[in-house]
C-alpha cells in the first residue's frame, strides 16, 4: 500500500532552486548536442581523414546518431536510479557524466596527430554522453512534475525545453561570437574545443546544484510504503504506457531536430547560408521558441494536453513543407522558417514532460518515461541529421526527408487518442 503524500509538493528547498537546479542541468545536456551539431564541420576536420571532406562530415554527423545509442541504457541505469535511490541521485549522476564527455572532446587529439583514435575518442565521448543524456531528460522532468503544483504541472513543464532551449541558444550564439572573432585558421586549429570546455565546466557547477535540492515528497512517500516491485515486471505490466511514450515523442523528436537543432548547420552545409548568418537565424528561431512555450503550458492547464498535443502535432505537419520551400539561400528565410514551425513545435514540447510523468505511477515513473523515450530518440531523433544530409546531398532527394518527418507527426497525433486526459492529476495515486 503507498504511503499518502499531499500535492502540491511541500517545498523543503525554495522553489527558485529547485527550478534552477533543474534547468541548468537540463540546459549543459542540450548545449551539449547543440554545440556538436553548431560545430560539425570543424570537428570534421580535425578528427577525421581530410582526404574526403564530405565523407569526414558525414561521419561526424554518424557519430553524433551512434551517441544515440547509449541513451536507452542510460535510460534504464538512470531510471533504476530514480525510481529505487531517489530522482535528485539520478539527477546529479547524469550531469556529472555528460560533463566527462564534454571533456574528452574538448580535448581529444586531432587526426593529424593520432590517426584513427582521434576518431575513436570522439565515438568514447559521444557514447559517455548519450548513457548521461538518457538518464538527464527523464530524471529531471520527473523531479519537476513532482515537485509541480498539480493544478500548474502543464506550466512548470515547460521549464525542461525552456532550459534545454536556452543551453541551445548558449551554444548558437558562442559559436556566432566565434565565428566573427576568429579567424578560421584559429577555429580550425582550437577555437572549436572552447565550448565543450566551458560545457564540461558547466556540468561540474550544474552537479553542485543539484547535489543541494532535496528529494520529493512523491517519491519520499513512496519510498516509505512496502517494498517496491522489481522493474522489469513493472515494465511489462505497463507497456501500453510505454508504446504511448514512443508515440507522442516520435514526431516531436524528428520535427524538432530538424528546425531546432541542426536548421542552422544543415543550413550552411546543404545550402551554402554564410554560417554566421545561419547562427544569428538559429538565434531569433529558439527564442520565439522560448516565447511560445509558457503560452502553450498555460493553456494545457486550462483546455486539457490533449487539445495542446493535437495543436502541435497538426500545425507543424501542415507548415513544413511550405517553411521548407520558403528556405533557400537566404538567413531571413531561416530565420522565418523555423520561428514559424518552433512556434507550434512549442505546443507538444512544452507539456510532454508532464504528460510522460502523468502516464506512470510512482514506482516507475522515471524508468517507465526513460527507457521508452530513449529508444525512441535513439532510432528517429539521432539518425534525423544524418538521413536528412543523405537523403539530401548524396541521393538528392530532399523531399523523402519531408515526407518522412511529416508522416511521423501524423503517428503522433494519432497516439494522442490513446492517452487519458491528464490535467490535473495527482501523481501520489
Amino acid at each position: 500500500m503507498t504511503a499518502t503524500v499531499s500535492q502540491p509538493t511541500a517545498p523543503r528547498t525554495s522553489t527558485r532552486k529547485t527550478l534552477i537546479g533543474t534547468g541548468i542541468g537540463n540546459a549543459v545536456e542540450w548545449y551539449d548536442w547543440a554545440i556538436y551539431a553548431t560545430f560539425t564541420p570543424f570537428i570534421a576536420s580535425q578528427l577525421f581523414s581530410k582526404s574526403d571532406p564530405a565523407s569526414a562530415v558525414l561521419s561526424t554527423l554518424a557519430i553524433f546518431a551512434v551517441g544515440f545509442v547509449a541513451r536507452p541504457f542510460g535510460g534504464f541505469l538512470f531510471g533504476w536510479i530514480g525510481d529505487r535511490i531517489g530522482r535528485k541521485a539520478s539527477m546529479t549522476l547524469a550531469v556529472g557524466l555528460a560533463s566527462v564527455g564534454s571533456l574528452m572532446i574538448g580535448v581529444a587529439p586531432t587526426f593529424a596527430a593520432v590517426g584513427a583514435f582521434a576518431s575513436l575518442m570522439l565515438l568514447v565521448a559521444r557514447l559517455v554522453q548519450g548513457l548521461a543524456h538518457g538518464g538527464e531528460l527523464p530524471s529531471s522532468q520527473t523531479y519537476l512534475s513532482e515537485m509541480a503544483p498539480k493544478e500548474h504541472r502543464g506550466f512548470w513543464a515547460t521549464l525542461i525545453y525552456t532550459s534545454g532551449t536556452v543551453g541551445i541558444l548558449f551554444g548558437t550564439l558562442l559559436g556566432a561570437v566565434l565565428n566573427m572573432a576568429l579567424s578560421t585558421e584559429a577555429m580550425n586549429a582550437w577555437g572549436w574545443r572552447i565550448p565543450f570546455l566551458i560545457g564540461a565546466a558547466m556540468g561540474l557547477y550544474a552537479l553542485i546544484m543539484r547535489s543541494r535540492l532535496h528529494e520529493t515528497d512523491v517519491f519520499a512517500g513512496e519510498a516509505l510504503a512496502e517494498k517496491k516491485a522489481a522493474i522489469w515486471p513493472q515494465i511489462v505490466r505497463h507497456r501500453k504506457q510505454a508504446l504511448q511514450v514512443i508515440g507522442l515523442t516520435v514526431g516531436l523528436t524528428v520535427i524538432y531536430y530538424i528546425w531546432g537543432v541542426v536548421a542552422p548547420s544543415y543550413a550552411t552545409t546543404a545550402l551554402k547560408i554564410d554560417r554566421g548568418e545561419a547562427l544569428w537565424a538559429g538565434v531569433v528561431g529558439n527564442i520565439v521558441f522560448i516565447a511560445a512555450l509558457p503560452f502553450w503550458g498555460k493553456l494545457a492547464d486550462r483546455v486539457g494536453r490533449k487539445k495542446v498535443l493535437w495543436a502541435g502535432a497538426i500545425g507543424a505537419g501542415l507548415l513544413h513543407f511550405p517553411m521548407t520551400a520558403l528556405l533557400k539561400d537566404s538567413a531571413w528565410q531561416l530565420a522565418v522558417s523555423m520561428s514559424v514551425m518552433l512556434i507550434f513545435i512549442a505546443a507538444s514540447a512544452a507539456i510532454v514532460p508532464a504528460v510522460y510523468a502523468e502516464l506512470f505511477p510512482t514506482s516507475i515513473r522515471t524508468v517507465g518515461v526513460g527507457v521508452p523515450y530513449s529508444i525512441c530518440v535513439a532510432l528517429f531523433g539521432g539518425t534525423a541529421p544524418y538521413l536528412q544530409q543523405w537523403l539530401g546531398t548524396s541521393l538528392q532527394s530532399p523531399q523523402l526527408f519531408n515526407v518522412y518527418a511529416v508522416a511521423l507527426l501524423a503517428v503522433s497525433a494519432l497516439f494522442v487518442f490513446t492517452i487519458p486526459e491528464t490535467k490535473g492529476k495527482d501523481l501520489t495515486v
